[in-house]
């Protein structure tokens, strides 16, 4: 009998280990989603702005050219 609540105790734990882990889980998930959201975001407007200033800067080479 004393087996059969030791199985009954560990089967009870399990699912409230379950129960608490995977909301922690899934919103540890998301917010590491998030961040990486946040960071592929900063690194596509870093992008962009290199992209400005390298058209900007030939822009400006070649009117320097055209005037020498």
């Amino acid at each position: 009998m004393r087996d059969i609540w030791r199985v009954v105790g560990i089967f009870l734990l399990g699912l409230f280990v379950l129960a608490v882990a995977i909301p922690l889980i899934g919103t540890a998930v998301g917010l590491g989603f998030v961040v990486l959201i946040k960071f592929i975001g900063l690194a596509i407007l870093l992008i962009k702005v290199a992209v400005v200033l390298a058209i900007g800067y030939l822009a400006l080479a070649g009117i320097r050219a055209l005037l020498r």
